[in-house]
């Protein structure tokens, strides 16, 4: 069974796919390891990025392991379980941030005129929350979200405090939790920390276009750390 090229447009889902008709057929059989990224990317006609979500998929699905500074390796071959996560109703993880960097900028940028003190006072609050998670070692991803929609209250529209929600449930999964598991660390909770701190000292100066830019470049930074290699040590 050739590799064949998916077309530009398919999602995430057809990748894997393909790729999971491949591993079942027995052309990468288990034990061995598939082409490295690059390479497997050009088989199939598609962007890195997109290929990165395929490969998160399938690990979930248990079809590969990625390992760290080695590759992906091809898992044995099992039934399905009930207790296995379904994912076929999960948005792409990239095409999720790109979106939220396009909403969340507009929000912040209205919130930078519409907010008040006791609302910017919040999101400071919410801040200071995930730090002292951080500190404490304990995950700071309520705290996360906590901020997400203390922006978006501050703009005074509850129909974008509800699609921000809405926006931030949808990476409580099995997708994104299987990338935190490859990119999560407390540097990245701290970096993260501090671009919050940035969104806030724009807002708190009532400049949309820079408090539109700090939430962007925000959401820039998770999906360059999102998209880096999977395979590459350290």
């Amino acid at each position: 069974m050739p590799i064949q090229v998916v077309e530009s447009q398919r999602l995430y889902r057809q990748i894997s796919a393909q790729l999971r008709a491949l591993i079942v057929a027995g052309e990468f059989p288990a034990g061995t390891r598939l082409p490295a990224e690059r390479e497997l990317s050009v088989q199939l006609g598609v962007s890195r990025p997109s290929l990165r979500e395929a490969l998160i998929a399938l690990e979930v699905e248990g079809h590969v392991e990625i390992r760290k500074g080695s590759g992906i390796y091809v898992c044995e071959l099992r039934r399905a379980a009930p207790e296995d996560p379904d994912i076929s109703g999960e948005e792409g993880p990239l095409e999720l941030i790109r979106a939220r960097a396009l909403i969340e900028g507009e929000v912040a940028a209205y919130a930078a005129r519409a907010g008040k003190k006791r609302h910017f006072d919040a999101i400071r609050d919410a801040i200071d929350m995930m730090a002292a998670d951080a500190k404490a070692g304990k995950n700071p991803l309520e705290a996360d979200r906590l901020f997400h929609v203390r922006v978006a209250e501050a703009s005074g529209n509850s129909v974008l405090v509800g699609v921000v929600r809405r926006l931030f449930d949808a990476r409580l999964g099995p997708l994104f939790d299987q990338l935190d598991r490859h990119f999560d660390s407390a540097d990245v909770w701290q970096q993260a920390i501090a671009e919050h701190r940035d969104v806030l000292k724009a807002l708190r100066t009532r400049d949309a276009a820079s408090a539109r830019a700090a939430m962007q470049r925000h959401m820039e930074i998770s999906y360059k750390r999102l998209t880096s290699s999977l395979t590459r040590a350290g």
